[in-house]
């Protein structure tokens, strides 16, 4: 087989698992506690007496917030259900543009790079996918298009250097860790659930872009970053609803 066969081999089977195979993720979501290891017995006393401190911790808060609902109303779930929608959109673009750039890309070290990147956000299309099944809402009915059109940007990019596609990969990856700062904003004060999940990717996001900065990703012009602003906006404004 070709390597240029196999690349695009790649490519097709990544667009067929995000649109139409069910995610699975790699880490636990973070809304599951990690499962329990084995302690010793100082170990334990240790943690018992940190634990009985911080269980203290709760009961005040339970006395504080005992009127907060904890169960999301109808309302809520249809809020966080847009958002997370929003954000499964996302993380099928993200699918995308790593697969792109991964294909795109002549050195294997960094064609590396972007396909670990693609598998840490592959944990977040499973996580937001879950958490849409959990609200009663659907994924955007646009997703091929979306994953078309973001494939599309980052083979693009990924032919006009290996610099300019990190830089590509590091304007993305603020643009959606601020976006994802807003939704923690926006997310109902209930829903613990989902905002686990839009932390744990807020950060996941900024650890991204970081290591495509250290990779030696190039500044993009402001032109470029102003024009994918907009290009986001479009997209999130839609899937909000459809």
């Amino acid at each position: 087989m070709t390597p240029v066969l196999d690349l695009a081999l790649n490519a097709a089977d990544s667009a067929l698992r995000t649109l139409f195979a069910k995610p699975r993720a790699s880490r636990t979501c973070p809304t599951v506690p990690a499962q329990a290891t084995e302690l010793n017995t100082q170990d334990k006393a240790a943690s018992g007496a940190l634990m009985r401190v911080n269980h203290v911790g709760e009961v005040c808060a339970q006395a504080l917030y005992a009127a907060q609902a904890t169960e999301l109303n109808t309302q809520d779930k249809a809020a966080s259900g847009a958002l997370m929608r929003v954000n499964h959109v996302g993380e099928v673009c993200a699918q995308a543009l790593y697969a792109a750039q991964a294909m795109g890309t002549r050195d294997p070290v960094l064609r590396e790079h972007f396909m670990k990147a693609s598998r840490e956000e592959g944990d977040h299309l499973a996580w937001t996918k879950d958490r849409l099944d959990e609200l009663g809402a659907r994924p955007s009915l646009l997703n091929p298009l979306w994953y078309a059109g973001a494939f599309s940007l980052g083979l693009v990019a990924s032919r006009l250097g290996d610099r300019l596609s990190l830089g590509f990969v590091v304007e993305t990856e603020r643009q959606v860790e601020a976006h994802l700062a807003s939704h923690l904003e926006r997310l109902p004060e209930g829903d613990h659930e989902s905002r686990a999940i839009v932390a744990q990717m807020k950060d996941d996001e900024a650890q991204h872009a970081q290591a495509a900065e250290d990779a030696g990703a190039m500044q993009l012009p402001a032109p470029v970053k102003a024009l994918m602003r907009s290009a986001a906006k479009v997209m999130t404004s839609t899937a909000h609803y459809i």
